[in-house]
C-alpha cells in the first residue's frame, strides 16, 4: 500500500486529518484515550460541544476507523464509544500535543498579549 501525501491536494489523507484535528474531534481522541464513554459522558466532559456536533464528529471518527460504537437494547438507549487501535495510536499523538500545549500556555499567552 501507498503512503499518503498530506501535501497533495487530491489525497485522501487530507480530509482525514482535518476531520482528526477539528476542534471536536481532538477533544473527542482526549476523552477517550481514558477509557469507554457514552454519549453523555462525552457530552459533559467536552465544554460548549453541541449534541449535533458530537453525533457528527462521532460518526466521521467511526467511519475513519477510530473509535467503535456499542448499542445496547435497553430502555433507554445505551451507547458506547471506544478508541480502536488505530484510535488510540492517533490519541497519542494528540495527548503529546495537547500535553505540550498545556505545558506551554504561560510563554503563548505572553507572546500574544506582546
Amino acid at each position: 500500500m501507498e503512503k499518503g501525501n498530506v501535501l497533495a491536494s487530491a489525497c485522501p489523507s487530507r480530509e482525514i486529518l482535518r476531520r482528526l484535528t477539528s476542534r471536536w474531534g481532538l477533544l473527542v481522541l482526549v476523552v477517550l484515550r481514558g477509557g469507554t464513554h457514552r454519549f453523555s459522558e462525552l457530552r459533559r466532559a467536552i465544554d460548549g460541544v453541541s449534541e449535533r456536533m458530537l453525533t457528527q464528529t462521532l460518526q466521521q471518527l467511526e467511519q475513519d476507523g477510530m473509535l467503535v460504537r456499542q448499542s445496547f437494547q435497553t430502555v433507554p438507549p445505551h451507547v458506547e464509544y471506544t478508541l480502536t487501535a488505530l484510535g488510540e495510536a492517533a490519541a497519542e499523538k494528540v495527548d503529546a500535543l495537547v500535553n505540550w500545549l498545556q505545558d506551554n500556555l504561560d510563554d503563548i499567552m505572553r507572546h500574544q498579549a506582546a
